[in-house]
């Protein structure tokens, strides 16, 4: 399992956004997040606690203006910067505020370079976490599956009246400025059975794909370690058939192993 030691870390090569420099904006010893995710590369929530304080702004401002300096100097160009890290990125108090910081510093150092928020979407009842995320190029939210058990499963929200249909309607305040993020995995876990590639759970999730209208949807399965041991990858076939029904829909997708 990884844990991020550090408030910017890389630039490292993603297999979805090219070569991202990350910004990590929880504890560095720990997780700190609102979904507890059975494939989280990060470990799980019980096994991650942490008492300490996520960065202040101030300190994730230095970080980011000294790391992107440093590149500068040394000819290297980050493709994207991306919010990520040991946990959900919009919890941070001062998130808001720190993408205006991020936006400036981008601007000043290098110009050509995306902002980038991977998310689980689950702060977006907050009008200045949406306001913000309006403001960044990419917003990268996680729909994993239309079906609150699969829901229950998969992303383990912690909030435990967190539902499907609450998902949606908040992916909906994008109006469209949205890749939509989603993993397709099968196995067992806590003795129950399950997998959100069949054609019914497919075909529930690209109805909620219709209702939030993403400008983009990427698929992919478990590439890293997971906490969860009883896991299955998907193979790439099924991943390609999946993607075909969703261009059917009329939307753009990528898909990534």
């Amino acid at each position: 399992m990884i844990l991020f030691d550090k408030i910017v870390y890389g630039p490292v090569h993603s297999r979805r956004l090219g070569v991202s420099l990350g910004v990590n904006l929880s504890p560095s010893d720990g997780k700190r997040c609102t979904f507890d995710c059975i494939y989280c590369e990060c470990g799980l929530n019980a096994d991650r606690r942490t008492s300490s304080s996520a960065s202040s702004r101030e300190n994730v401002k230095r970080a980011l203006t000294e790391t992107l300096a440093q590149m500068q100097s040394d000819g290297v160009k980050p493709d994207v910067i991306t919010f990520s890290g040991n946990g959900e990125p919009t919890m941070h108090p001062d998130f808001a505020a720190i993408i205006n910081d991020t936006l400036q510093i981008r601007d000043a150092l290098c110009p050509a370079a995306k902002v980038a928020v991977l998310s689980n979407s689950t702060m977006l009842h907050k009008p200045e976490v949406v306001e913000a995320l309006m403001k960044v190029d990419d917003n990268l939210m996680k729909f994993d599956a239309a079906d609150n058990d699969l829901l229950n499963i998969i992303d383990q929200p912690v909030v435990h009246n967190f539902t499907v249909e609450k998902l949606i309607e908040q992916l909906r305040l994008f109006n469209g400025k949205l890749t939509v993020q989603s993993i397709f995995l099968k196995g067992e876990h806590r003795g129950v059975a399950f997998d959100n590639t069949t054609d019914e759970n497919v075909a529930r999730w690209i109805e909620g794909l219709k209702r939030i209208q993403p400008q983009k949807v990427m698929i992919y399965a478990i590439n890293r370690e997971t906490p969860v041991k009883t896991l299955e990858k998907i193979p790439i076939e099924t991943l390609e058939a999946i993607a075909a029904k969703v261009r059917e829909a009329g939307f753009e997708v990528s898909v990534s192993e």
